[in-house]
């Protein structure tokens, strides 16, 4: 249907008046978004923003209960040394007294290389034998067994033209490092054992001392020493034994004792050598 001669027709804007109301708006929404950013204190930067690949990201617990886990790249770091052990997994008997006082040895050791017979387990042993307990008649190493840090040097003395053994000592590196020293732990025993009382217990004055005994018309004495005495601080004698690992036992008594860990010596002889056998034991001071 034509329109008639007195209708008005809709009016229509112009394209150039459209794209100008077009920009002034798309300004408007830019300025405002800056205003915005000006106000809440700068531009934001989103996660990983200048970032540099380092190495795996450590995650790292969250401090505040509620707040999410926060991750932070790492740069490699340098190992820390490990710190000094103090624990050793025997009882130490001798020479040293505790893991800070071999310590102690190795120091004084690398500055003046003072008494370097720590660093042979055959010295060792056989200073043991000879300077701690004093069994001077035992004068050599008859056998020898030594993987990494253990060490079973059998001591002795020649008998009838052939070398006897009289115990077989174990010994351990206390500490650590290439010039770890050795240390007396115990002894390997067969025909004389120590068995009473157990390793590495705590005793008080007086113990009852044990073990098991082959061999012909034996006497046993016992011994109670410690390193920071020259002489035993409990003695025994004597027990008559024989057999074939037949037991035995005695009562010893002692006195004086200051050092944390007491040697228990049973020995036997009176054939060819004042001492011929003898097995000890390392205990607590309770």
């Amino acid at each position: 249907m034509e329109d008639g001669p007195g209708a008005k027709r809709p009016r229509r804007r112009p394209a150039a008046v459209i794209i100008a109301a077009l920009v002034v708006t798309l300004v408007s929404a830019v300025l405002g978004a800056i205003a915005v950013g000006r106000l809440d204190g700068g531009p934001r930067s989103g996660p990983g923003q200048n970032a540099v690949p380092l190495a795996p990201a450590t995650r790292l617990p969250s401090t505040t209960a509620g707040t999410p886990d926060t991750v932070s790249p790492s740069a490699p770091a340098a190992t820390p040394a490990p710190p000094p052990t103090t624990e050793f997994r025997f009882q130490p008997l001798w020479p040293f007294r505790s893991v800070a006082e071999a310590a102690a040895w190795q120091r004084s050791y690398r500055g003046s290389g003072g008494q370097p017979w720590h660093l042979d387990a055959e010295e060792t042993a056989l200073n043991f034998t000879r300077g701690f307990l004093g069994f001077t008649e035992i004068d050599r190493v008859v056998s020898r067994s030594a993987r990494g840090d253990d060490a079973y040097i059998g001591v002795g003395y020649q008998a009838e033209g052939r070398p006897s053994v009289a115990a077989v000592i174990h010994l351990v590196k206390i500490g650590r490092g290439t010039d770890a020293p050795w240390e007396v732990v115990g002894t390997a025993d067969t025909s004389l054992t120590v068995e009473r009382p157990r390793y590495a217990a705590r005793v008080t004055s007086p113990i009852t001392v044990g073990g098991r005994i082959t061999g012909v018309d034996e006497s046993i004495r016992i011994q109670v020493r410690q390193p920071s005495s020259e002489e035993p601080i409990g003695t025994y004698c004597c027990r008559p034994g024989g057999g074939e690992k037949q037991s035995w036992s005695a009562q010893v008594t002692f006195r004086g004792a200051v050092d944390p860990a007491l040697t228990v010596v049973a020995s036997t002889g009176g054939h060819v050598r004042e001492i011929e056998q003898f097995a000890i034991t390392g205990v607590r001071r309770g």
